[in-house]
């Protein structure tokens, strides 16, 4: 049980160094092909969603040549939801965003609902995501030796798993932070209004292994926030604002 402390403390003491591998952005414009998600009057969710992530993509690009920029999709395509998360945790990403429009039950009859929201991953995920990983990891058992294999790591102790509470609580702090930024990025450089940062259990964001977000860009079954998001000022307006809290937080 020794090892598995020092080890313990040789990963706390070294959370804070930035890694040397290249900053990883993964960026998710949600829905595609056959899934259009909510429809408006003269748009699709899904079409809108892709405008802004490579717009907000472009602008990290030409802005921050040392961050390294992942799409999801950068077409019209059909990608289904765990193989977004899978996509982010391939490429080691330190931030996953996730781009959408908003809508509420009344569809196309409309709506006077409007602004913006920006989600993190709800609380009782991330106890969820421990419960599975104790799950997981207790097939070790089953090995021969394990105890000294995994250098005294119990599957069944909660001791064993300081590090990944640690880093959840992390990833919780940092999602939040980044979500913050975004909304007050959003009233400020956009002219939205900022509804908040919320927390709740999408799909989406329950299996990524690093600070996410998702965006809800508006309400599409607005007709005046669907111009706006359908224009090419409105277009500039919103990636720009997420581009500019992506930058203060990567800072």
């Amino acid at each position: 049980m020794r090892s598995f402390h020092i080890i313990i403390l040789f990963i706390l003491s070294t959370l804070a160094i930035t890694p040397a591998r290249a900053y990883t952005l993964v960026i998710d414009a949600g829905h595609g092909g056959k899934d259009a998600g909510a429809i408006g009057f003269i748009s699709k969710e899904k079409d809108l969603n892709l405008a802004i992530a490579l717009a907000f993509g472009k602008l990290v690009e030409q802005n921050c040549p040392d961050i390294k920029v992942v799409y999801t999709r950068k077409t019209d395509v059909f990608i289904e939801l765990d193989e977004r998360a899978k996509i982010a945790n391939r490429n080691k990403a330190d931030l996953f965003v996730s781009i959408h429009t908003n809508s509420t039950a009344a569809g196309r009859a409309g709506t006077t609902a409007h602004g913006t929201e920006t989600y993190t991953l709800g609380m009782h995920r991330a106890a969820d995501n421990l419960a599975v990983a104790k799950r997981e990891n207790s097939v070790i058992t089953l090995e021969s030796n394990y105890e000294e294999r995994y250098e005294g790591f119990d599957p069944k102790s909660s001791e064993s798993y300081i590090i990944f509470e640690l880093m959840q609580d992390n990833y919780m702090q940092q999602s939040v932070k980044f979500a913050g930024l975004v909304q007050k990025q959003f009233a400020t450089h956009a002219g939205r209004v900022n509804k908040g940062v919320f927390q709740a259990g999408f799909l989406v964001l329950r299996n990524t292994s690093m600070p996410s977000a998702l965006i809800e860009l508006g309400y599409i079954n607005n007709r005046t926030e669907e111009q706006f998001l359908n224009s090419a000022d409105g277009r500039s307006k919103m990636s720009r604002a997420i581009f500019n809290a992506f930058k203060s937080y990567y800072k």
